[in-house]
């Protein structure tokens, strides 16, 4: 779960977008079904975290908290 996560939060720094549609964060499953369906649970918890906000859609955006998380881990992977 915590790899999907990673993936996740680092999807919008290396797309270089502030908001990602969930097709777009599908991709962190790649093309396994149940990794995409574990996405779709790591999605919506880190909307339950705080760290993703819903823009409608199935759009969704960092939070300033979510952006700090994903420098955190961008720092981590250097």
């Amino acid at each position: 779960m915590e790899e999907f996560r990673e993936r996740v939060l680092g999807m919008f720094e290396r797309m270089k977008k502030d908001t990602l549609d969930l097709h777009e964060l599908f991709e962190a499953g790649g093309n396994d079904p149940e990794e995409r369906l574990e996405v779709f649970y790591v999605v919506e918890g880190l909307v339950e975290e705080g760290l993703l906000e819903e823009r409608g859609q199935d759009f969704y955006a960092l939070t300033e908290e979510g952006k700090v998380a994903a420098r955190d881990l961008k720092s981590k992977e250097s």
